[in-house]
């Protein structure tokens, strides 16, 4: 019995780890650069400070995994709410195109921004 291989174990690779780091990685920066800075909870770094550390690329990397895993997880629940919530798995090709095409994009323009910092 010959099975084509699908990419689906690595989509739900992709799917798992996306929310594990935004569950882990996103309420912090929204705490920090929405709550603390603002509100004068803690101390904000200045410009300089700021642009120093955005000019590491160990920075710049995590923030790419951080854009690029969030994005596929986005992509992977948005597309089995459509699947199964609003019933439209005969849609199946343009869905898993706009789905993971949007990732694909968001990712590449994630990318760009990160390298013209």
């Amino acid at each position: 019995m010959n099975r084509r291989p699908t990419p689906e174990p690595f989509l739900w690779m992709l799917f798992s780890s996306g929310g594990m780091v935004a569950a882990l990685m996103v309420p912090i920066l929204l705490f920090l650069f929405g709550i603390a800075f603002p509100l004068d909870l803690l101390p904000a770094p200045d410009h300089a400070h700021l642009s120093a550390v955005l000019h590491n690329w160990i920075t710049r990397l995590v923030l790419f995994g951080l854009c690029v895993l969030a994005l596929f997880h986005w992509a992977h629940r948005f597309r089995y709410t459509l699947y199964d919530g609003l019933q439209l798995k005969r849609y199946a090709v343009p869905i898993v195109a706009l789905c993971y095409g949007g990732a694909v994009v968001g990712s590449v323009i994630a990318a760009a921004l990160l390298v013209t910092v």
